[in-house]
């Protein structure tokens, strides 16, 4: 494929699918005039509605990617382009006022190019009331205009909405390509980092970003140390593992990934334990296997993950944050599994 790098919808990782059918529609030249892009978080839907814009407008009609030198391309890449919008959530939601504010926009031509396009990003967080404002224009938007629409997909989106859309899926990624976007992203990030956090992420490479910038693994690393320290006494010692849950604690949104890397190392280490692989939770985080309690059983790491299940449930039903880390980091160090 020909395209722009960084520009071109064409460079997106992962999401062959949608090149393919973007790339058909313009070829033929019957552009919908509305767009989903419908998949997990952080695959790349809004780098790939940017280079979308880049190639509807670009000057260069030879080709159905952005060619990325005209007068076009570059403005697109200073975010400068008069008629390539993009309005994101304000304080996590789309409001009813910009979805107005857009629409006012739309009665208005293109300022210097044939198309306008507008990325609307996360439609997923409209109430009904934006919802509701949205769905005339959508049905039959001025000429001249293309709406993109982004969408997670573990998430409700009104079928009044898809049904007045052109839906097209995105995928998540497999670990190599996300551990490479990371690397790519992150030149401090090390390929045991970025091999964990596109596990952790389950193919999202936004995702995995958003928690190594939280410092996620990091605190990981000293916390596993701390439960896996056989000469941390759990009743001598109270205040090593409360500092530990308060440090947790304080990850406040970022708890259910946290968990999820406890899931990873227990899980690798019952591999393990049964003779069915590498300790890939322990060698990805760089730490040394025989700090690892030699009297865990594997019931005792059935028992763990059980504790994590349990601390899940706990913050999903607004449980004390604090109070759930501090029950899980002590039953995570307990010795014996008739502590959990």
């Amino acid at each position: 494929m020909s395209g722009y790098p960084g520009l071109c919808y064409s460079t997106v990782i992962g999401q062959e699918k949608a090149v393919e059918f973007v790339s058909r529609s313009l070829q033929s030249e019957r552009v919908p005039h509305a767009f989903i892009f419908k998949g997990p978080d952080g695959v790349g839907k809004k780098l790939f509605g940017r280079g979308l814009a880049a190639a509807l407008n670009c000057r260069d009609l030879s080709s159905v990617y952005a060619c990325g030198h005209c007068s076009s391309c570059k403005k697109i890449l200073a975010d400068s382009h008069p008629d390539s919008v993009v309005i994101t959530p304000d304080k996590g939601m789309i409001k009813i006022n910009q979805v107005r504010e857009m629409i006012k926009l739309l009665e208005f031509p293109p300022y210097e190019s044939h198309w306008r396009v507008v990325l609307l990003e996360d439609v997923h967080t409209m109430r009904q009331e934006a919802a509701n404002s949205l769905l005339k224009t959508l049905e039959e938007p001025p000429e001249g205009n293309v709406l993109i629409l982004t969408a997670d997909i573990s998430r409700e989106l009104l079928t009044t909405i898809s049904s007045r859309c052109q839906v097209v899926p995105f995928y998540n990624l497999e670990p190599d390509d996300t551990a490479d976007i990371l690397c790519s992203n992150e030149p401090d990030m090390d390929q045991k980092t970025a091999r964990l956090l596109a596990r952790l992420s389950e193919g999202s490479p936004g995702r995995g970003i958003e928690l190594y910038r939280a410092d996620m693994v990091d605190l990981f690393r000293r916390l596993i140390t701390v439960v896996s320290d056989t000469e941390i006494d759990g009743d001598r010692d109270v205040h090593i593992l409360l500092s530990a849950a308060r440090e947790m604690a304080d990850k406040k949104e970022q708890l259910f990934p946290f968990l999820g890397l406890f899931r990873l190392w227990l899980r690798d280490l019952l591999f393990s334990w049964y003779g069915l692989g590498e300790e890939i939770g322990l060698g990805g985080l760089g730490l040394e296997t025989g700090r690892v309690p030699k009297c865990w059983s594997s019931e005792d790491l059935f028992a763990k993950l059980r504790a994590v299940d349990r601390a899940e449930l706990e913050l999903r039903r607004n449980c004390n944050r604090m109070l759930v880390c501090e029950v899980l980091l002590f039953k995570l160090h307990a010795a014996s599994r008739s502590f959990l």
